[in-house]
């Protein structure tokens, strides 16, 4: 081996924690515009003259976007590069942003937001393609993952300490502004220090545009429909018939994708138990997460009298206690013990902080009502996102990384929209039969009932997380193999024993160690001689 391929290896080596730092920043970023708006919500209403009934287009009209693109902008990060989609993604990200922020209108904030959305569609997919092609080694990539699970679940506590302080001593329209400088240099970071990944004309897949047409417009039609319900109820016309042709499309597209020779999604993706049982394990564990987000800023701000930096920080417990759970713990045990080991007991635990919540009355205290609740689900869903991140592009081919890692985020977004939706009706509905026969014109009662309301939807959310863990201890069965603890256990000693006595790396033990990450990821080693031609799909 020559001291140029030495060198290489050892640039590459020191670039790829670089790399993670780049695409846990876009992650971030994707999390926390989701929850930053909200903050900002009202004074944008009143400064564009929004209306009530047009004000939840400003964060469904995001949603929309993000939810119903996110297959296709998978699948284009295979077809054309994660990195070339990963940039043009920040880029756009940063455009929409800077319209956004400049908006004189309703439509202009709205048509922003979708645009948002759109490039968001394009940089998920591609983030979690490129983490899972940068980290092959089990030890590296369980940290890897940790630090962005760590991220996807506590980003959105985070958005509302940024959107309560950007909002209190700036300006509403900082919340959008500020996405430009950091989506600007990230993206130049990208270019330089992500590993090329561009896919020529000559070996590039034809795209499928019937499967991208019935694929993206059934998540488009289910994410409408739920986004609809909050404010139209799930009776209302509106709200059925776009989930009713949401189902329909998506059952086409199914049957679509079966007879395709290069489909959006391939089937065997989402047929594997643990990548399925994953994406449905945090679909559903979204659908809590975002009532509890929804229900705790209201009870904090509108019960509770806090401010919007004060309820912003509210949530900060959560989010160290994400963090640590899924760094410190979850990425050391992810190589050690079977996943569902993780995700079952961790989703238990969340469902520990519901059931602590559904005491909450309106005179709770802060430090002994939520406090405690925010930590049991933060430590519980520290356990779950990182390996089921994980899990969702484990031993996926190279072209297929980006189709995977759209998948669990279509059921992030979509758990998200559903829960919003659904815990949001069941709290209406609990909190207009409380008041029916009360005195509803007694503020007392009135916070009473709002109380109630959020109570009844915590048991509902805690339901949800229960039936989430029971999928993933039925469906998950992946299992470390011996290669993968011995990473962990072997740390330097494993590093140093495949260099040889002057210092350099042995052949021999190079290619052992590259074949040995190669069968723990589950991706093929492949001859180098000739040209390459396209995977088959």
């Amino acid at each position: 081996m020559t001291a140029r391929t030495v060198a290489g290896h050892e640039d590459a080596d020191r670039r790829r924690w670089w790399a993670l730092a780049v695409i846990a920043t876009a992650q971030l970023m994707i999390v926390l515009d989701i929850t930053i708006v909200n903050i900002a919500l009202p004074s944008a209403q009143r400064d564009l003259g929004i209306s009530d009934a047009d004000r939840q287009w400003v964060i469904t009209a995001y949603t929309l976007a993000f939810g119903g693109l996110l297959l296709l902008g998978g699948r284009l990060g295979d077809l054309f590069g994660r990195k070339r989609v990963f940039t043009v993604g920040l880029l756009g990200f940063a455009l929409a942003s800077a319209l956004g922020g400049a908006a004189v209108g309703p439509a202009m904030l709205f048509g922003a937001r979708a645009l948002q959305g759109a490039f968001g569609a394009l940089l998920a997919p591609s983030a979690l393609g490129l983490l899972s092609t940068t980290f092959s080694d089990p030890r590296e990539r369980s940290t890897a993952f940790g630090i962005f699970g760590a991220i996807a679940g506590g980003g959105s506590a985070i958005g509302f300490i940024a959107g309560g302080l950007l909002t209190e001593y700036l300006d509403w329209r900082w919340c959008l502004f500020v996405n430009v400088p950091i989506a600007a240099v990230t993206a130049f970071a990208a270019f330089n220090v992500l590993k090329r990944d561009h896919v020529g004309k000559g070996r590039r897949l034809r795209l499928d545009l019937p499967g991208a047409l019935l694929g993206c417009g059934g998540l488009l039609a289910i994410v409408y429909g739920t986004s609809e319900a909050v404010t139209r109820g799930w009776g209302d016309g509106l709200v059925i018939g776009p989930l009713v042709l949401g189902v329909a499309l998506l059952v086409a597209f199914v049957l679509v994708e079966r007879r395709t020779a290069h489909p959006l999604l391939p089937l065997h993706i989402v047929a594997d138990r643990n990548r399925g049982g994953g994406a449905l394990s945090v679909g559903l564990a979204m659908v809590g997460m975002f009532g509890l987000f929804l229900f705790l800023t209201y009870y904090l701000q509108a019960i509770k009298h806090f401010s919007p930096i004060v309820s912003g920080l509210s949530f900060l417990p959560m989010t160290v206690a994400i963090v640590l759970s899924s760094t410190g713990f979850a990425a050391r045990m992810m190589t050690r013990v079977p996943s569902r080991n993780l995700i079952g007991p961790g989703l238990l635990l969340a469902a520990g902080g519901m059931a602590w919540l559904t005491q909450m009355r309106v005179d709770s205290p802060w430090a002994g009502m939520v406090l405690p609740a925010e930590l049991l689900i933060g430590f519980g869903m520290g356990l779950v996102f990182m390996p089921a991140m994980s899990l969702a592009t484990l031993g996926v081919a190279p072209n297929e990384a980006g189709a995977a890692s759209a998948t669990i985020n279509s059921a992030q977004q979509v758990g998200g929209s559903v829960g919003t939706a659904l815990l949001n009706t069941v709290a209406a509905s609990a909190t207009a039969s409380f008041l029916a026969t009360r005195i509803a014109a007694d503020p007392a009662v009135r916070a009473q009932g709002a109380v109630h309301g959020y109570v009844v939807a915590t048991w509902v959310a805690m339901g949800v997380l229960l039936a989430a863990a029971l999928v993933a201890v039925l469906m998950i069965d992946h299992r470390p193999t011996p290669v993968a603890a011995t990473a962990v256990e072997g740390g330097a000693a494993s590093a140093s024993a495949v260099r040889a006595v002057d210092g350099r790396p042995s052949p021999r033990a190079v290619a052992r160690a590259d074949v040995r990450a190669n069968v723990e990821t589950g991706a093929e080693v492949r001859a180098e001689a000739g040209p390459e031609r396209p995977p088959a799909d």
